[in-house]
């Protein structure tokens, strides 16, 4: 097989991976589309079902929990991850366990999210029984579970950023007399705003579709959007599931696309 074989190769493989991945959400956002109740036939264009989901309020109150539960978990995700950030990319080398907590970030990357779930979930039990602290499910659970989940890319992004900036500002800073937290707040802050802004995004998006995290550790009145669908569509599929799953992905896209154009900005300063 000469090299042109190969590259023709190389694409058909591309090619048939990305369309085999991304016609499932092509034929669900047809079927949103659909006229019938029936899945797989398409017969006339309406939006009726559009209609009736955002009318379902049992929807409605579930996309609201999983906007707060994201907006939430993005915002603590981007505070704890600079705060990693700052204390890991230190200029000396004296802050004690620096090393260790590198590598302790990044264990929720690795890690399913089945077993974080689930050791979450033993330990807020272990909290309840041993220290009488109440640690009844909700809101809140899911929250600490999708930190843990997000912190660690908000984490990457921020510190890939904060490595790049040239050694040379900050001390060229401090030599005119400024200290170090001036430093940080008029010089630093500002040159890492677009890799926090695109972080807090990227966590929120993985926080708005996580089921496998909320599933261990949600409970009455904290039922997301991904853990409602998850249940409805175990009794049959109907056009309201694809048209509000349709909206769902619209959503999400959009961040991606917001994502991608402040990386892109950010690369090019």
């Amino acid at each position: 097989m000469n090299r042109n074989s190969r590259l023709k190769f190389s694409y058909f493989i591309l090619v048939f991976g990305y369309t085999f991945l991304f016609t499932p959400i092509v034929i669900l956002i047809i079927n949103a589309f659909g006229d019938t109740d029936v899945p797989g036939i398409w017969q006339n264009l309406t939006f009726k079902w559009f209609y009736e989901a955002i009318q379902d309020h049992e929807l409605l109150q579930s996309a609201i929990t999983s906007l707060k539960i994201a907006t939430i978990s993005a915002t603590c995700s981007i505070i704890l991850g600079l705060l990693a950030t700052i204390a890991t990319t230190k200029r000396n080398d004296k802050f004690p366990g620096k090393k260790f907590l590198s590598n302790a970030i990044m264990i929720p990357i690795v890690m399913p999210e089945i077993i974080v779930g689930f050791s979450l979930l033993m330990l807020f039990l272990f909290f309840e029984k041993t220290l009488g602290f109440s640690a009844t499910r909700g809101v809140t659970t899911v929250c600490i579970g999708h930190v843990m989940g997000t912190m660690a890319y908000a984490h990457m992004n921020i510190r890939a950023k904060l490595l790049m900036i040239d050694n040379s500002i900050e001390e060229s800073a401090l030599n005119l007399g400024a200290n170090p937290f001036v430093v940080f707040w008029q010089i630093k802050l500002p040159m890492l705003s677009k890799a926090i802004l695109s972080s807090w995004i990227l966590a929120f998006i993985m926080s708005l579709d996580d089921l496998v995290i909320a599933s261990f550790l949600t409970g009455p009145g904290a039922t997301t959007l991904p853990i409602l669908i998850f249940s409805n569509i175990r009794v049959g599929i109907t056009p309201v599931i694809n048209a509000f799953a349709t909206l769902f992905i619209l959503v999400i896209v959009i961040c991606i696309i917001i994502t991608h154009m402040l990386s892109f900005s950010n690369n090019k300063k």
